[in-house]
């Protein structure tokens, strides 16, 4: 009888653990990627701090920061969808400050204003400093023409406009540009599905089993039931 059994005991409990082995890594990097959260969450929490041009992705990534400057009329326009406040364009824009240009994502800008004008006053903002760089082999290129982008990265941005590769993602704007709604940096926004993969690999270490069961006994039954 086990002779008989052999290859589909061997063939389910392999699956099995292959299954089970796959969906208790995602509860790994499920913890993981908690823990990156809530470091997060603790950075977002702190109160703001003056901006200074000696930071660096590494250790300040998602700091809050404080500046004043004066936006030059220079944006980029990024084209997003999904927002808290809709579709539009993300606008980047270069803001000349005490240490030097910056970069700061304003917010969204609805796709019919796209061409109202900006608000060139001396600004005080409120932000988190992000390194973001959303671009991938899919991405299409940007379109200068049109100003048009499709992904933010803080080494092109400051390549195209000159200034610190530094982006600040705007929290509070005082005075606010009435063409701009703030999206600020949060937590909802990073991804993290570890959780439905880990369901989804015990889901089908659990259909296997009882897929190898269900062969188990039907070759276990007489052949004359089999018939």
């Amino acid at each position: 009888m086990l002779r008989r059994i052999f290859f589909p005991l061997i063939l389910g409990l392999a699956g099995c653990a292959v299954l089970i082995s796959l969906g208790l890594w995602q509860v790994e990097r499920l913890a993981w990627k908690q823990e990156i959260l809530a470091g997060i969450e603790t950075r977002l929490e702190a109160p703001a701090r003056p901006l200074s041009m000696f930071v660096n992705e590494t250790s300040d990534e998602y700091t809050r920061v404080v500046l004043r400057g004066r936006p030059t009329g220079d944006e980029l326009h990024v084209l997003v969808s999904g927002t808290e406040a809709g579709t539009g364009y993300r606008v980047i824009s270069r803001f000349e400050t005490v240490i030097g240009p910056v970069m700061v994502d304003q917010g969204l800008l609805a796709i019919d204003n796209k061409d109202a004008s900006a608000l060139l006053v001396p600004m005080q903002i409120t932000g988190t400093l992000i390194w973001p760089d959303d671009q991938n082999s899919s991405t299409p290129e940007p379109d200068l023409a049109a100003n048009i982008w499709f992904a933010r990265n803080v080494v092109t941005m400051s390549d195209a406009l000159g200034t610190l590769p530094l982006m600040i993602v705007a929290t509070q704007i005082s005075p606010p540009d009435p063409r701009i709604t703030p999206l600020p940096v949060n937590t909802a926004s990073i991804k993290n599905d570890h959780f439905e993969y880990a369901v989804t690999w015990f889901l089908l270490a659990a259909v296997w089993a009882i897929m190898s069961l269900y062969l188990i006994r039907r070759t276990l039954r007489p052949k004359d039931a089999q018939n």
